[in-house]
Parts: C-alpha cells; sequence; structure tokens
C-alpha cells in the first residue's frame, strides 16, 4: 500500500534514512535543525468532515480514502500531511474501471453541479490533484484501475494504454511483447502515462526517445461536453493538431481515459557514464557541442560545481575516503576546483551505442574531460529514481528539500542558473537563514536547455514558519525564472503553484485562447478549478 503522507509504498527497501555524515553535511550547509511531530493517519481521518455527495454506486466517501486522495507530493503537500492540517478533502472518490463509467460519472456529476478532479498516480509537485474550499461539492476520480495494455499495433508499433497505467505496469506489459516506451520521468514508479499526457512530462532519456508530446500518439478524452477523439496518424497538415489541446491540459477540459504511444523495439544495449571537466563553462561547451553536433546519445546531464560537490559527499555519507580519493586523482588531471560533471547515456544497437560513445568521449576529450573510472554511470542508473525518498528523512529531521526548473535558450543558461541560485540562496536572508542550493542542466537541446535547481533549507520552529520559508522561496525563483526569460516549467506542470507566472510565457491573447477552449468542453468551470489558468481567467 502507498505511504498515506509520503513518496513510495509503506516498508519500501528504496526508504532512506539520514546518516550521521549527511547530517554533518546539512548542519554545516544550512545550520541544525529540530524534529516536528508529525500527525497520524488516525488523527487526519478524524478531521475528514461529512461528504456532501449522494449514495452513488460507483462512488467512495470513506473518510480514508479521501485522505488519501487530498494531497500530491509538492512539499507544501507534505507539510499539510504531516501536521495533520490538510484543510479540504474531496467528497468523494470514485476509480472506474472503463471509459463507460468515466462517461457515467462526469454525467452524474454535471446533473448535481459537482466539481471532478482526475487523479493519476498522486504525484504532483505543484498541487494538480488538491481541492479548493468550495460551495460545490468535489469528486476525485482516481484512474489507476484502467491500468492495462488495451492493443498493440506491431507494424506501426503503437501501444494503446488505459490513462491510468502507471511507469512499471507500461514497461512490464511492453517488455513482455519486446518493446518499450521509454518514458522514465523522476516519479516513474508512480505516475501514468494519463499523467504525463496531461502535464507535458519529459523523461530522463527523452534525448533518444523524446518527451511525451513525441510519445503521444492519439488517444481519447471524456469531457462534459463529450468524448474527444484522437486518431493516431503519422503526420498531418490538415489544421492544428487537436493532440496539442490535450498535451497539458492538466484535467481542465476532460478525463484521458486511452493514450495510445509510440513504442519501440527494446533496446540491444544501454550504458551510462559519467565525465569530469575542469570548468562549468568547457563542461557547457561539451553538452552544447553533442546536441548540437546530433551525436545519438539518449541523455546528457551536466551538474554544475556546486551540485557535483553536493552529490560526491551526500553519496559518500558516512565515508568521504573514496570522495577524497577520486578528487585527488582527478586534481593529478588538472580538474579541481570548480570541476563539474556529465553524465551520458546511450541506448539503441550495439553499433549506435559504439559509435555514440566514441563520438561523444572524442568531444569530451577535445574540451579536457576525464572519464570516470569508478563506475558512478552505473551507480547513477541504479539509484536514478531515489532522490524522491530523500524527502521523507529529511522532513522528519527538520529540513526541506525542493526544487525549481525551467528551460531557456543556450544563450541564457549559464546568467540563468547563477541568477536564480542567487535569487533562492538569498531568499530568507531576512530571517537569517543559510538556503543549500545547486543545479543541473537535465535536458539539453539544440536551442537550449533545461535548468533544474535543488534546494535545502531549515524547516524551524513550525509547520508553519516552515511553509512560510517556502512560499518566500518559491516566489523568489520563480520570479526570476519569469525575469530570465524561462518557461516557469519545463517538466513539472503548472497546476495550482505555477498558475499566475503562466502570462509571462503565453500573453494575454494566449491565455485568453486557453481559456476558451476550457470554457468549450466546460462551461461551467466543474473540471479541476483553480489549476492551470491564473486567478483572472
Amino acid at each position: 500500500m502507498r505511504l498515506w503522507n509520503g513518496w513510495g509504498n509503506e516498508n519500501s527497501e528504496l526508504s532512506m534514512a539520514l546518516n550521521s555524515g549527511l547530517k554533518m553535511l546539512l548542519g554545516a550547509l544550512v545550520g541544525p535543525s529540530i524534529s516536528l511531530p508529525e500527525a497520524s493517519l488516525k488523527a487526519v481521518i478524524a478531521t475528514v468532515p461529512a461528504s456532501r455527495l449522494d449514495s452513488h454506486p460507483l462512488i467512495s466517501v470513506d473518510a480514508e480514502t479521501r485522505v488519501r486522495h487530498a494531497r500530491g507530493q509538492s512539499l507544501p503537500d507534505w507539510l499539510a500531511m504531516h501536521s495533520g492540517d490538510i484543510g479540504t478533502f474531496p467528497d468523494g472518490v470514485s476509480m472506474p474501471e472503463s471509459s463507460q463509467e468515466v462517461r457515467e460519472l462526469l454525467k452524474h456529476a454535471a446533473d448535481n453541479n459537482i466539481e471532478v478532479i482526475p487523479y493519476g498516480g498522486g504525484t504532483s509537485v505543484v498541487g494538480h490533484i488538491n481541492p479548493d474550499a468550495s460551495q460545490r461539492p468535489v469528486l476525485t476520480i482516481d484512474m489507476g484501475k484502467m491500468n492495462k495494455l488495451i492493443k498493440l499495433d506491431r507494424d506501426s508499433q503503437l501501444a494503446t494504454f488505459g490513462a491510468g497505467t502507471q511507469g512499471p505496469e507500461i514497461e512490464a506489459q511492453l517488455k513482455a511483447e519486446g518493446f518499450t516506451l521509454g518514458h522514465y520521468p523522476q516519479s516513474w514508479e508512480l505516475s501514468t502515462v494519463g499523467g504525463w499526457v496531461a502535464s507535458r512530462s519529459s523523461g530522463q532519456q527523452s534525448l533518444h526517445y523524446g518527451r511525451i508530446e513525441a510519445l503521444f500518439a492519439g488517444g481519447s478524452m471524456e469531457t462534459l461536453a463529450g468524448t474527444l477523439e484522437i486518431p493516431t496518424i503519422p503526420a498531418s497538415s490538415a489544421g492544428p493538431d487537436i493532440r496539442e489541446i490535450v498535451l497539458g491540459s492538466e484535467g481542465r477540459m476532460g478525463i484521458i481515459t486511452e493514450v495510445v504511444v509510440r513504442v519501440t523495439a527494446l533496446p540491444e544495449s544501454e550504458a551510462f557514464k559519467v565525465v569530469f571537466f575542469p570548468s562549468w563553462d568547457s563542461g557547457l561547451r561539451v553538452a552544447k557541442a553533442l546536441v548540437q553536433q546530433r551525436v545519438p546519445l539518449s541523455m546528457v546531464r551536466l551538474s554544475n560545481p556546486m551540485e557535483t560537490t553536493s552529490l560526491l559527499y551526500m553519496g559518500a555519507g558516512e565515508d568521504s575516503s573514496g570522495v577524497a580519493t577520486l578528487e585527488a586523482s582527478l586534481a593529478e588531471r588538472g580538474i579541481g576546483a570548480g570541476k563539474v560533471m556529465m553524465t551520458i547515456g546511450v541506448t539503441g544497437s550495439h553499433a549506435s551505442c559504439a559509435f555514440a560513445t566514441d563520438s561523444a568521449l572524442a568531444i569530451c576529450d577535445a574540451h579536457g574531460g576525464v572519464p570516470d573510472q569508478l563506475g558512478l554511470g552505473d551507480n547513477w542508473a541504479h539509484g536514478r529514481f531515489r532522490a524522491p525518498y530523500l524527502r521523507d528523512p529529511l522532513g522528519r529531521a527538520g529540513y526541506a528539500v525542493d526544487t525549481m526548473e525551467t528551460a531557456l535558450d543556450w544563450s541564457k543558461v549559464t546568467q540563468a542558473v547563477e541568477d536564480i541560485e542567487k535569487a533562492i540562496r538569498t531568499g530568507l536572508s531576512d530571517e537569517g537563514e543559510q538556503v543549500h542550493a545547486y543545479t543541473h542542466l537535465s535536458h539539453v537541446y539544440g536551442q537550449g536547455s533545461s535548468i533544474y535547481t535543488t534546494y535545502v533549507f531549515r524547516f524551524g520552529d513550525s509547520y508553519d514558519q516552515a511553509l512560510h520559508r517556502w512560499r518566500t522561496l518559491k516566489s523568489a525563483g520563480a520570479k526570476q525564472i519569469v525575469a530570465s526569460g524561462g518557461t516557469i516549467s519545463h517538466q513539472h506542470g503548472v497546476g495550482k503553484d505555477h498558475r499566475n507566472y503562466l502570462p509571462a510565457e503565453k500573453g494575454p491573447l494566449g491565455i485568453a485562447a486557453i481559456a476558451s477552449l476550457c470554457e468549450l468542453f466546460d462551461p461551467e468551470g466543474q473540471m479541476n478549478p483553480g489549476k492551470l489558468l491564473p486567478d483572472n481567467d
């Protein structure tokens, strides 16, 4: 069973604890912390009010079920669940098993003026699935039972899945048929293909497989205005692409029930390697060269100096002797203070992987890159989905960890990294608080790159103080992203937390266009209200 107030499943083997070495490092970086009391599930269940929904055979009003669907996985969600102050709960939860049942539920919602929240894996970090206080009752529709491979067209390499199919379920069902989707967001273990489409997700190896918009071939969306069917056509010049209406719609227009994705044969080979560079500038030049010269890699990830040092020592735990040995070896080859770490991936046939590896390493060598000999690339692959598990032990020790991400043109990247980190790092200066911030480029394109910044700070004396500090830092980082000319989200979506920054990217006419589509499909504003569009939509 899923944890009700954290990431992953109960008794997961990936559950983590803070070792003494990491605690000492955190104490040095942001100061000593204190643990805060933690609310029990029983205590939170006792705060759930009576449901405002009439009885319906497809809807549960069970209090615990409503608690488990009240929040996602953002830091404010974590604080709310651990403090016990959740505030608003859905009035009921439904778990349909077919598109027909979704249609029945939407008709019931239309007839009874009920607000509807689509729920995939519950992994949203920007408030997509949180109910707002409303005069209307709220129904959460959990798609988790629609989790099967429905159809596989081998000739066309198209696979149709129920929208509630999670990442591991997708890959297991495709592997049995000799195929893969290859879409691996950080949330892959728990998130769903419908959620990926609804939030325009990006996988760790999207350089090879493509982001979800490249993988999304068609499907079905149930709306209050009827069923929207998107046929699978390889390419078309017949007007605007209807797929783009569904991509990033975040439940404001309807509920995605079936997703047709473009799949590929299982790769013959896959490997990940780490290369160190003497400076950020040299690493950045290589990242840009690799993608602009179209070296067929599946991933390029570049950590800046602060992240490189942080990851090496955080990973070492109590025994940092291995890191010291590595740094001494790198120093002998001219890579010392200011070094950066690049992780590259190769995926495909044996021949293509060999060509890509040789080509990439030749470019790295020309810019002073030194390949790692300790298997750090294998370590990354082994622990690629572990990062979210760190939030729980950090939080229980009184530390908050969160992220902000954007994407910009290459000409803006270096300055933006500096400015975004500075805005976050100095965001709590008025309180005399230290904030530890570091950054990597997680996805690269010919035009530019994503920027992914992680930051750590102390909760303080209460959950309210922690939430206040998060809001201050979130605002500082988001305003700087907008000032730098970046998108407010490269991979996390808009939800509730980012909606008021959207006009900077879309402009007033763009916002009006999106709002008009939402009104077409949902004239009464019942579908996931308060998400995607700004407050004055």
